[in-house]
């Protein structure tokens, strides 16, 4: 990423409420698969929905993204829920988290495939990691519109095969395209 994507996210971000909302689908769902403590990373983090529900939840939580604006906003919020939360200005792409720093990483809505190998390192023996994103069989406009941003199907999988995949998702057109959850892919998987 480039001073210029910083600026655009930014301005995004400042343009948008920033109000985290709720955590993505694949958090929210498996919950249940989560550790009773532990270090926690929300990747590129965006409005930090992930990041402020593993804080509540006990869990020590970082929160990284590009945009300063919307981490402010964050470290706001959280501070205003009593959720004790790292925020942390930072081009995931270009410094991706160190080898087994965390028991539970969570990327939501974001793709950068050259650091897939880092994400995978970066998790700590039996640590999970809840990925969900758009992929590019659509059965909607939503998401980004350039498809290098959206998986092939299947890709996902692909991407995360040495871990033991514990739960994997993705409808796209298939069937009745007025039902189900579309549009995205969703992994866990644990490193063993």
């Amino acid at each position: 990423m480039t001073r210029a994507d910083q600026r655009k996210w930014d301005r995004i971000y400042t343009e948008k409420d920033t109000e985290a909302g709720q955590p993505c689908r694949v958090l929210s769902a498996h919950s249940h698969l989560l550790p009773a403590a532990g270090l926690a990373l929300d990747l590129a983090c965006g409005r930090g929905a992930n990041a402020l529900y593993l804080a509540r939840m006990g869990y020590t939580t970082s929160a990284w993204d590009l945009s300063e604006v919307v981490l402010q906003r964050l470290a706001e919020q959280a501070g205003r829920s009593g959720a004790p939360l790292n925020t942390e200005q930072r081009d995931v792409a270009a410094d991706p988290p160190a080898p087994a720093s965390f028991d539970i990483i969570v990327v939501s809505r974001y793709l950068e495939r050259t650091i897939v190998p880092a994400i995978i390192a970066a998790l700590k023996d039996g640590g999970l990691l809840f990925y969900q994103t758009f992929i590019r069989e659509k059965v909607s406009d939503s998401g980004p519109q350039n498809p290098a941003y959206r998986l092939q199907p299947n890709e996902l999988l692909h991407l995360f095969q040495s871990l033991h995949i514990i739960y994997y998702h993705e409808e796209g057109t298939t069937g009745d395209t007025e039902q189900g959850f579309r549009n995205e892919a969703m992994l866990v998987g644990q490193k063993r």
